[in-house]
């Protein structure tokens, strides 16, 4: 990566760059030189987003509203230091940090802006975030090379460039890839699509996993490091509308700070190796706003908008605002779009990352040649194996355009499925960020059916922070402070550790559970139960399929819901997991981020408004900032140790399964794979594999 001291360089050269206009020296705009422009060289993205002295106002004003907004984030002193077996992952002193970074001085906001984005990815937590729309995908930075991590016959392990690199690179990046052919040196040039399949040897001189252990311990999201090791390289996962392919952390940045990278591969029957510098390039972020020069490029997109901060739902609100409000957060959370009702209504569990969602298509040619069940929708898409018996559910996410059709879509296929035949059944939830709380339960209850373990719950019982102005919020809506029932925080919302609901004027925070971790005296409400029953629709009254019969496959990336339905079929059910890909001498864990429940800034500050109190000395200010601070706002109770946070229990997989040149990013040739030797076979499968 771009050293601090390299990239503080490289800003004062070209802002310190003049040019001679009748006798007057003028400095250069670095950001006019780029205006309009699709794509750039990193440095150009760099020179124009670093040419911003920190104002000592906005310092303060984020500093402060980060601050008080961590006081609704339940994991602030449990992320000091996590207990095993994430011990070594997750030890980061956020308000530490933040008190350094306030006494810091800075090169540029950028630098300022750096600083704060990677000490919130120390804690490794998925839902709690910095992000900013001056920065964070103001530019993505691509590189045509995504990389795999292949096992050979003798069982080692070696990374590749993703045998179809070329063709996702040249059919996302159009006209550009001529760029990159012409880079090439020597006899390669123009020949980009030969690298593609080529072993790996050295990544800047050293040997790969010195890159990929590196990029493990800044991308942030989730607590394991094998699971950060894993988003390095490519992979796939089912969007709303196509099969998607994400690049990876090589070869796809949130920030333009890497110019190029020298790799030495041995081609595809090739019995020499080469050695290249390949350039990176930065393309002009899909929620970015155009400007023309240094001056607008900070007023379209880095000043705060109206759908940067909360609102008074009390006051004088438009559907034009509430739809907004829903909106400050989307571009960074790890689903499709949804709508903004659903939204509001339905509880969520999403991870954030400063990195959007991939709209790249996997090629054709990886994609299921089968058709779907037509019960399929949006990122449900259903299939039926070869063998007529083994099932698979495709499940790109908890979220989709449509609440109720998406829970309706799930029950359904899975019916179909059965009708069909199937007796096994294959759940892939690969890159599946989270989403609506209640869709993981309903899974877990169509699935198994009803038993102790989904009825009244099929989710895990959660807490909330209950700091002293989250507090004095319950008390006003218990004393009628939220009439139209519009808050998160209304008791009506929630139900108490026997799954009763709350009557309207209970002050359901009060008593408040004390308790001191790491050192630090904290504060949490009472076990609360479950949110979702009844369910939107109507159950089957026997379990769809055996748990036996049932395995759950991703590459890791599981977070959020996803992690909160593979945890509790697990645990409680007994049902195979599987992660795919993975470095086969780290311990492998089946799901990231677990949370409760997560939101933003946004909301808690529509909170804190909508009861008055916004002028408390306790309540953040409003952002001054085009800015995102995602939280965990619920923590879910352990199901191993029920008194502690599942967050930080541990979850390995039962199997950790090799991909090859035959199946990978290939959905049907690793569920066939899986489905031919984990249900005939289990432990032969899990030896081989």
């Amino acid at each position: 990566m771009l050293s601090t001291s390299r990239g503080r360089a490289i800003w004062i050269l070209l802002v310190g760059l003049a040019s001679s206009v009748s006798g007057k020296t003028l400095p250069v705009d670095p950001c006019a030189s780029i205006a309009g422009k699709k794509w750039v060289f990193p440095r150009h993205a760099r020179a124009c987003m670093s040419a911003t002295p920190v104002d000592p106002n906005i310092k303060a004003n984020l500093i402060e509203v980060v601050n008080k907004t961590l006081a609704f984030h339940t994991s602030v002193n449990y992320q000091i230091q996590a207990p095993e077996p994430y011990q070594h992952d997750v030890h980061e002193d956020l308000k530490a940090d933040l008190a350094r970074i306030s006494r810091q001085d800075y090169a540029s906001e950028f630098e300022l802006h750096l600083d704060m984005y990677r000490s919130f990815k120390r804690v490794n937590d998925g839902h709690c975030g910095v992000y900013n729309y001056c920065y964070d995908s103001f530019y993505l930075t691509y590189i045509p090379a995504p990389l795999v991590l292949l096992t050979e016959v003798d069982g080692s392990q070696n990374v590749y460039i993703a045998p179809e690199a070329f063709k996702v690179a040249s059919a996302e990046f159009g006209d550009e890839i001529k760029f990159w052919q012409n880079a090439l040196p020597g006899d390669l040039k123009g020949k980009l699509s030969s690298l593609s399949g080529a072993r790996v040897l050295l990544i800047n001189d050293q040997d790969p996993f010195v890159a990929i252990n590196q990029n493990a311990l800044i991308t942030g999201g989730y607590q394991a490091f094998s699971t950060r090791q894993n988003s390095f390289f490519s992979s796939y996962y089912r969007g709303p509308e196509h099969w998607l392919y994400s690049m990876g952390n090589f070869a796809q940045q949130v920030h333009p700070l890497i110019d190029s990278v020298r790799m030495t591969i041995q081609r595809v029957n090739s019995t020499s190796n080469d050695t290249i510098d390949l350039p990176y390039r930065s393309r002009f972020g899909s929620a970015s706003k155009n400007f023309t020069d240094l001056a607008s490029y900070r007023d379209n997109n880095c000043r705060a908008t109206n759908k940067t901060n909360g609102l008074n739902l009390y006051g004088d609100v438009s559907v034009k605002q509430l739809e907004d409000l829903t909106g400050s957060v989307s571009y960074y959370q790890q689903q499709p779009a949804v709508s903004s009702e659903d939204k509001r209504r339905h509880a969520m569990n999403v991870m954030l990352d400063g990195m959007p969602i991939t709209d790249i298509e996997l090629p054709t040619e990886l994609q299921p040649v089968m058709s779907p069940l037509n019960e399929s929708y949006s990122i449900a898409q259903f299939y039926m194996l070869d063998d007529k018996i083994t099932g698979v559910l495709a499940l790109g996410s908890f979220s989709a355009k449509n609440f109720t059709a998406l829970g309706q879509s799930l029950l359904s296929g899975l019916q179909e499925l059965t009708a069909k035949g199937a007796t096994q059944l294959v759940v892939d939830v690969t890159n599946n960020g989270g989403g609506y709380i209640c869709i993981a339960h309903w899974l877990h209850r169509i699935i198994i059916g009803p038993s102790d373990t989904t009825e009244p719950q099929a989710g895990l019982d959660t807490t909330t922070r209950a700091g002293p102005l989250a507090q004095l919020i319950v008390k006003r809506i218990a004393e009628g402070g939220d009439p139209q029932e519009l808050l998160y925080y209304n008791p009506i919302q929630w139900t108490n550790a026997s799954h009763l609901p709350f009557p309207a004027s209970v002050d359901w925070l009060q008593p408040v559970v004390k308790k001191t971790i790491n050192g630090h005296e904290d504060a949490f409400s009472q076990r609360l139960g479950q949110e979702c029953q009844p369910f939107s629709w109507t159950p089957p009254k026997k379990a769809l399929f055996d748990p036996a019969k049932v395995v759950i496959v991703s590459n890791g990336r599981c977070g959020s819901s996803c992690s909160l339905f593979s945890i509790t079929m697990a645990k409680h059910e007994g049902v195979k997991t599987v992660v795919v890909g993975g470095k086969n001498d780290v311990p492998q864990q089946y799901c990231g981020t677990v949370g409760g429940q997560s939101t933003d800034f946004s909301s808690i500050d529509t909170e804190i408004k909508s009861t008055g109190f916004k002028d408390h000395e306790l309540a953040p200010p409003d952002f001054l900032t085009n800015s995102v601070q995602g939280i965990t706002w619920r923590l879910g109770f352990g199901i191993n140790d029920k008194n502690e946070p599942e967050e930080w229990q541990d979850h390995p997989a039962d199997i950790n399964f090799s991909l090859t040149f035959d199946n990978v990013n290939n959905p049907v040739a690793i569920w066939t794979d899986i489905a031919e030797r984990v249900f005939a076979n289990p432990v032969t499968f899990r030896v081989q594999c």
